[in-house]
């Protein structure tokens, strides 16, 4: 934001211009720098948000595709999912989840996002979401944690583990969703469409998927 200096614009020696009208252009002038200081750190407080916006997945140099065996790591407090080979790190891609609390699923539709170790159980081509790659969730692992809170009181007695858990696309044209790290899936993990074809190409029923916050 541009800054106006009204004293370019009336020279009182030459304008013949009142002390008291310059004091009150002089006032005016502060009053638009404090309002541009103010948006300023908006603004810039906003930036750091959008620097954070723009990332993109990024692949280690001089590969073209994973090596081996392959796992997953997704970190749900940095909106990454990684993909991991023999040779170690591969690749991170930008994920969004369930709800904005990021909080481990306690039970069915409480939106959250599972953690554990998963593996994928099938991949299927989605008319809206691009692919699915469908995770054990509930397991063994999940069952023991959901059990215990029943027994401490965490969740309704009645209440249902759920299930149904996947990585998969956004609806058609939507990426912007991800871009932003919007969560919107009812427990899931979404990714970009064209990301989450890539990893589709390389992954299989039992490659290991860790959930962790």
């Amino acid at each position: 934001m541009t800054v106006t200096d009204f004293s370019h614009e009336m020279n009182p020696a030459t304008s013949g211009l009142h002390l008291a009208l310059l004091k009150t252009l002089k006032n005016m002038k502060n009053l638009v720098m404090l309002t541009s200081v103010f948006l300023g750190g908006s603004l810039l407080a906003s930036d750091v948000h959008l620097s954070r916006n723009k990332m993109h997945k990024r692949f280690r140099s001089g590969i073209e595709g994973p090596i081996g065996t392959v796992s997953i790591i997704i970190d749900k407090t940095d909106y990454e999912l990684s993909v991991y080979d023999d040779k170690g790190w591969y690749a991170t891609y930008p994920v969004v989840f369930g709800n904005n609390g990021l909080d481990d699923k306690k039970m069915q539709g409480d939106k959250n996002t599972p953690e554990g170790t998963f593996r994928i159980t099938a991949k299927r081509v989605h008319e809206k979401w691009g692919r699915v790659l469908s995770i054990d969730y509930p397991n063994a692992e999940s069952r023991e944690k959901f059990n215990q809170r029943k027994q401490r009181g965490e969740i309704p007695a009645n209440a249902s583990i759920g299930g149904g858990i996947g990585i998969h696309g956004t609806w058609p044209n939507d990426d912007l969703l991800v871009d932003r790290y919007k969560n919107w899936t009812l427990g899931c993990i979404s990714m970009k469409n064209d990301d989450v074809k890539e990893i589709y190409g390389f992954t299989n029923a039992g490659t290991k998927v860790t959930i962790r916050y």
